[in-house]
């Protein structure tokens, strides 16, 4: 299918009409300006050259010019320098010398038609001069006439064509050479170069390869150019413009074209019914026929443009017009959730999940956590510094005006190392001698940690079960304990558990101090100790006496008789029990009267045998 675009310029050649400007006065003073009235186009430079003169000498004072300049205002009675007008700035440009000075205005502006006035002053208090009436400049655009702004891909398109135009009167050595070009999603930026601003070229659409052998210009004169374009494609809407020069002057700037939109057919679905709409913005007159397809087979005795039947969720849809055919319609495929990074999550790291699904009209997305939490409405579900908490399945739905369908749910597993790690003992309490007892190590770590048992900083026992059995402990067993957890991603250690083993007094140990021989009238001390959890008591006993003689660890006796000899007993005793021990304290008088017994025992048994052997 051919297409043409008939445009106009867009924007207007701007004649810029110089007036020669004669200075009015006395001969020896003057100023000529040529060309004459100027017509100059939007965007382009101009150039107005003017020449004076003044006297040699006045009053014996040699003339010297000491400044030259345009203007096109007075502010204060003072003529405003071009150079020093803030709309000016960067376009302007004197070139002076030998009695001449050339202005040179570049990308010319709308704003820029004025009465341009040359004045020059000397070194005479009363040597100035300056040019009247001025010179008139006149700014103007180029227009795109166009009898067609759009095209359509199916339909009866007529031809168009585009017509280059300017407000400034053609003349036999003014012609115009129209070459189109394709400006697509993006504007030219100027930029700075030699003083000027430089604007990048097009690209001519006949070089373009997205144009090749589809373009076709048509110029049969006259300021009348047409572009041709065959086998439109989508992809071809845009805005066409394009470029002209005369013999002095080319235009390089970009301005408003002919828009070129191209449409196919398609399927729209309304929510009433719900039906779908065979739709083309370029629709014949008279009964236009369509056929409607379901999965691509043709749905017989469907020729009206709105199809009602039942629409099956698994199916797609479609329809032609004219014999093009429409894409087609379908509720979205169960949709492909993906991750933005493989392997190990790492707490505090950038994560983000992308929800995907094949679906015509396309379909709008919405994250959810595993307890059908709303997270988010979009195709993207993104955690800058994802901490352990949002661990967990996520599924995304995909939904159109057809249908709608869930993903399969995705793990996310944040890892990181022991974050806390502390000791607990079972059962709590008072722990016994002897009975069962459980240590505990507990850490927050993602994988789970590894353990090191450590007693006063001496290692016990690793594994991965964080647990420490005495199955009978001991007093050997109390101290402190602490642990150590441990996963690839760092380690941390527990606070310390001091673990306090309780058990009744063991046998007491009893001694006398001081030792050896006792002097009746001396002291001595009678020391009772116990192994106890907690510590024991002391209670001393003695011999035949019911109530305590003494209590605390040590009994002391004073000025020692014989009476005091005999045996002496000691009680340790705590919450958990007791235990006593005996020590006999044998004294000088004791000793004594033991030794007198047994000579009278002696003599006895000695007379008795006597009597015996007599008798025989």
């Amino acid at each position: 299918m051919l297409w043409l675009v008939e445009a106009s310029f867009s924007r207007l050649i701007i004649l810029v009409c110089a007036v020669v400007t004669v200075v009015q006065g006395a001969d020896p003073w003057g100023v000529t300006c040529t060309p004459t009235p100027i017509c100059a186009v939007k965007g382009s430079k101009v150039q107005i050259r003017c020449s004076y003169r003044h006297p040699s000498r006045i009053d014996d004072l040699d003339v010297a010019v000491k400044k030259a300049f345009w203007f096109t205002k007075v502010q204060d009675g003072e003529p405003v320098d071009l150079r020093e007008a803030s709309e000016y700035t960067g376009r302007v440009k004197y070139d002076c010398g030998n009695k001449a000075c050339t202005l040179t205005i570049t990308d010319l502006r709308d704003s820029d038609s004025a009465v341009y006035q040359f004045r020059f002053t000397t070194n005479h208090l009363t040597g100035s001069f300056t040019g009247s009436p001025g010179v008139s400049l006149s700014v103007t655009g180029v227009k795109v006439i166009s009898t067609k702004m759009s095209a359509c891909l199916i339909g009866d398109c007529s031809e168009s064509s585009v017509e280059c135009r300017t407000s400034c009167s053609p003349t036999p050595s003014l012609s115009y050479i129209c070459s189109y070009y394709l400006i697509t999603k993006s504007w030219f930026v100027a930029e700075r170069k030699d003083e000027e601003l430089y604007h990048p070229p097009a690209v001519d659409l006949l070089n373009d390869p997205e144009f090749t052998a589809r373009v076709e210009v048509l110029d049969p004169g006259q300021g009348l150019s047409t572009l041709r374009i065959k086998n439109l494609r989508l992809s071809d809407s845009a805005q066409y413009r394009f470029t002209f020069k005369s013999q002095s002057f080319e235009w390089n700037r970009s301005f408003p074209g002919t828009t070129l939109t191209v449409t196919d057919v398609q399927v729209i679905w309304s929510p009433i019914g719900p039906t779908l709409t065979c739709h083309s913005s370029c629709l014949l007159s008279g009964r236009p026929s369509f056929v409607w397809y379901e999965n691509g087979t043709k749905i017989p005795g469907e020729t009206s443009p709105t199809f009602k039947g039942f629409l099956h969720p698994e199916n797609n849809y479609s329809c032609s017009y004219e014999h093009h055919h429409s894409s087609p319609v379908y509720a979205p495929k169960v949709p492909l959730v993906q991750l933005s990074q493989p392997g190990d999550i790492l707490k505090d790291s950038s994560v983000s999940l992308t929800c995907s699904s094949d679906a015509n009209p396309p379909p709008a997305y919405t994250w959810y956590k595993e307890n059908q939490t709303l997270l988010n409405r979009a195709a993207q579900l993104v955690f800058s510094y994802i901490p352990m908490s949002d661990s967990g399945e996520y599924y995304c739905t995909a939904e159109n005006t057809l249908g709608k369908t869930a993903s399969k749910s995705v793990l996310i597993n944040v890892k990181y190392a022991p974050q806390s790690s502390s000791v607990s003992v079972s059962p709590s309490g008072e722990i016994m001698e002897g009975s069962s007892v459980t240590l505990t190590c507990s850490s927050d770590a993602n994988p789970a940690a590894n353990y090191t048992w450590y007693k006063e900083n001496r290692a016990l026992l690793q594994g991965p079960e964080g647990v420490y059995h005495l199955s009978s402990i001991s007093s050997e067993d109390s101290g402190v304990y602490s642990c150590k957890s441990e996963n690839q991603y760092g380690r941390i250690n527990s606070t310390s558990l001091h673990l306090d083993v309780q058990y009744a007094p063991k046998p007491p140990s009893v001694s006398v101090s001081p030792s050896g021989e006792i002097m009746e009238g001396s002291s001595v001390t009678l020391t009772c100790s116990s192994d106890a959890n907690p510590a024991a008591h002391y209670t001393w006993y003695k011999e035949d006496e019911d109530s305590p003689t003494e209590s605390g660890q040590n009994f002391t006796i004073t000025n020692i008789t014989a009476e005091h000899g005999g045996k002496y007993q000691c009680e340790a005793q705590n919450t958990h029990g007791r235990s006593k021990a005996t020590l006999h304290l044998v004294l000088p008088g004791s000793w004594k009267s033991a030794l007198i017994g047994s000579a009278a025992a002696v003599f006895l048994a000695v007379t008795l045998l006597s009597v015996l052997l007599l008798i025989r």
